[in-house]
């Protein structure tokens, strides 16, 4: 099995958070009882099982996780093509590219616990690679259903697709693997792409990338926003949602690992003066049901106030709870996994469930007729 080594980056930056900002190592993370009052209420598997993809709801797996049959490379069955590019930031007009100095984080405003002063950011060049799966049963000419992933690239949904579509548990889809632009969090190219509440990181993709995947790859991708998914874990996550939710015209299913739903947007924005927080605290609630189908997960022993600020917006658990409540309020069809013995985007956890996340996404989905162009 191959490790997808942006998981493997995300948890070793959950590390150094830990260290550097609060002194506390990721060892120290408590682990969080899923039955404590004010969680929602959630079925306990055996452990070992992950919850089936026709299934709605919350659901407690753990503290085992081994890898699904379909995340192992399997040469009986037909292999994808994986096509390779990479953008440049003087060539984008959406995400021309900043950074944050090395060993530099931010300060508390000291009138509102809630923002963070970052003065150390930048502009900056970066190189973004991109990595796109398309499967041997791609019909040339027609229009394909796609996923979106951030943190690109990701060998292990490849994986995952390779086993899926021949087991005809998901549709013959595209998978665009979309690095980002370097850094993390407030004043960095990553934070400003991913954490930031509007609807522009989307448009960046609809823009600058999918065009560019159609013309290298020799696709072609569906305009249909119920044939189009988006992925990522952390800041991923997070901004998983935010493309779907400022765009469901263009995508309808959202899956996320350790989703941040936190405080963490920057620069700051009055409109969402709280970041993803506001999707549980306002948004959700607040406004009316949106076209999508949302997977998530948070790990027992996920992140805890890992920086300077001190707003009690800093708890990935908590946010993760309180967005299962409030889509199960709404009336969203979610389902939501919460794994025990399982840190941050937890990478044996994401081996066990992507394959039963990916099927139960697709679940419901109505291809149309095809028909070569």
């Amino acid at each position: 099995m191959m490790i997808a080594k942006t998981t493997l980056r995300i948890f070793l930056f959950a590390v150094v958070l830990n260290l550097v900002l609060i002194g506390n190592p990721l060892e120290a993370q408590p682990a969080r009882d899923p039955h404590t009052a004010g969680y929602v209420a959630a079925k306990e598997l055996p452990d070992g099982e992950v919850p089936s993809p026709d299934s709605l709801g919350n659901f407690i797996i753990g503290p085992t996780h081994n890898p699904a049959p379909e995340m192992i490379l399997n040469a009986h069955v037909p292999q994808g093509t994986i096509y390779q590019f990479t953008m440049n930031s003087q060539d984008s007009k959406i995400y021309p590219g900043i950074a944050r100095e090395p060993h530099t984080f931010g300060t508390e405003d000291s009138t509102d616990h809630a923002k963070l002063i970052v003065t150390t950011s930048h502009p900056a060049p970066y190189l973004r690679h991109v990595e796109v799966y398309v499967p041997r049963q791609y019909i040339a000419g027609t229009a394909a259903p796609f996923i979106v992933g951030a943190d690109g690239p990701d060998h292990q949904l490849f994986t995952a697709l390779d086993n899926l579509i021949d087991e005809h548990k998901v549709p013959v889809m595209i998978a665009i693997s979309v690095g980002n632009g370097s850094g993390d969090a407030q004043g960095s190219e990553r934070g400003l792409e991913y954490d930031a509440m509007s609807g522009l990181y989307a448009e960046f993709i609809e823009q600058e990338v999918l065009p560019l995947v159609e013309s290298k790859c020799h696709v072609k991708l569906s305009k249909d926003p119920d044939a189009r998914a988006t992925m990522g874990g952390s800041s991923g996550g997070s901004c998983a949602l935010i493309m779907a939710w400022y765009h469901p015209e263009l995508y309808h299913r959202v899956l996320t690992y350790s989703g941040t739903y936190i405080n963490q947007q920057w620069p700051f924005n009055p409109e969402t003066p709280h970041g993803a927080w506001e999707f549980h605290e306002h948004l959700i609630p607040n406004s009316a049901l949106k076209p999508l189908r949302i997977w998530m997960e948070v790990g027992d022993r996920d992140l805890l106030n890992p920086n300077v600020m001190r707003d009690n917006m800093h708890d990935w658990v908590v946010a993760n709870e309180k967005m299962a409540k409030v889509l199960a309020e709404k009336g969203y069809p979610y389902q939501f996994v919460f794994a025990r013995n399982a840190w941050h985007v937890d990478n044996k956890v994401r081996q066990q469930t992507l394959p039963e996340a990916l099927e139960w996404l697709w679940k419901d989905y109505q291809p149309a007729k095809i028909t070569p162009q």
